[in-house]
C-alpha cells in the first residue's frame, strides 16, 4: 500500500549524525510513512548505524553517487509516497507530533506544507531560531527574500516535484523549491505556523558559503531577472551585517 509520506535522508559517511535523524523519525506518532536512506557508499559505518533501526518502514539504498543532489534525485526516483520530505543526517523533527501535522494538511490535498526551523547542536540542544522565518503566505516571489523556508521543513506533493538540477552543486535546493512553488496552487501552500524542524548546525566553511551564494545569485537571476536580483541583494546587506553582529555576540556569550 502506498504510504502518504516518503522521508528521504541522503547520507555519505554520516555515522555520527544519522542515528539522531532515524531516532526522530521512528518516534513520530504518525506512522503512514516510509523512510528512505539513500547512501553514497559510506565507509565509516553509516550503514551499521542504519541497520540498528530495524523497521518495515525503512528502505536502504547504497551505491556510489556524485553528490548530495544526485542522491536526492535517486531518493525521488525510489520514493513511493504521495509526498516527499528531505531530512538530512543530523536533522530532526521538532517533536513527536510533527509528522502528524504535516500529514493533516497532506490529507486535505495541499501541494506544499512548510514550517519554521530552529538550529541545534549535535546533542539536539536548540541554539537559536533560523535567521529567516517562513512567510505566512508562500508565493513564488517570496524567494526573492532568500531561502525563506528551510529545505528540510518543505514537504511537497511528489506529483509536482521535479528533479534537482545537477548544474548546481551547493544551492540546487533553492532552485528546486522555486520550481515546486511554480508548479503548485497558491491556495494549496500551507504554513503549519510552528517550528517543525531542528536543523543541525554543521558549520559550513566560508569558502563553500561564498560559492553557494554565487550559485544562488545565478538561480535568482534566472528566475527573477538581473535587476530584481540585484535589488534583492541590496536588502541582504544589512541582514548579513546583523547576522555577523549576532554571531560575534554569541561567541562572546559562549554559545
Amino acid at each position: 500500500m502506498q504510504p502518504l509520506i516518503s522521508i528521504i535522508t541522503v547520507t555519505y559517511n554520516a555515522a555520527a549524525e544519522v542515528g539522531a535523524t532515524m531516532k526522530s523519525v521512528s518516534e513520530q506518532t504518525f506512522k503512514d510513512y516510509e523512510h528512505l536512506i539513500v547512501d553514497g557508499l559510506s565507509t565509516d559505518g553509516t550503514l551499521d548505524v542504519v541497520a540498528g533501526y530495524q523497521s518495515d518502514r525503512l528502505r536502504v539504498f547504497s551505491r556510489k553517487d556524485s553528490g548530495i543532489y544526485h542522491g536526492m534525485n535517486r531518493g525521488l526516483k525510489y520514493a513511493e509516497g504521495k509526498y516527499v520530505l528531505f531530512l538530512n543526517a543530523g536533522d530532526r523533527f521538532a517533536d513527536a507530533g510533527t509528522l502528524e501535522r504535516y500529514a493533516a494538511e497532506a490529507k486535505a490535498g495541499a501541494d506544499i506544507i512548510y514550517g519554521d526551523t530552529e538550529i541545534v547542536d549535535a546533542s539536539g540542544r536548540v541554539l537559536r531560531r533560523r535567521h529567516l522565518d517562513a512567510p505566512g503566505y508562500l508565493t513564488y516571489r517570496s524567494y526573492l527574500g532568500g531561502m525563506l523556508v528551510c529545505h528540510q521543513a518543505f514537504m511537497v506533493r511528489k506529483a509536482i516535484a521535479p528533479a534537482y538540477s545537477r548544474e548546481f552543486e551547493l544551492s540546487a535546493d533553492y532552485d528546486w523549491c522555486l520550481n515546486c512553488i511554480a508548479a503548485s496552487k497558491i491556495t494549496q501552500r500551507k504554513n503549519l505556523k510552528r517550528v517543525t524542524i531542528h536543523y543541525l548546525d554543521a558549520g559550513v566553511s566560508q569558502k563553500r558559503k561564498l560559492a553557494s551564494l554565487r550559485e544562488r545569485f545565478e538561480i535568482m537571476r534566472r528566475h527573477f531577472g538581473l535587476l530584481n536580483t540585484v535589488k534583492a541583494h541590496l536588502t541582504f546587506i544589512p541582514r548579513a551585517l546583523k547576522r555577523r553582529i549576532d554571531k560575534i555576540g554569541r561567541k562572546k556569550g559562549g554559545n
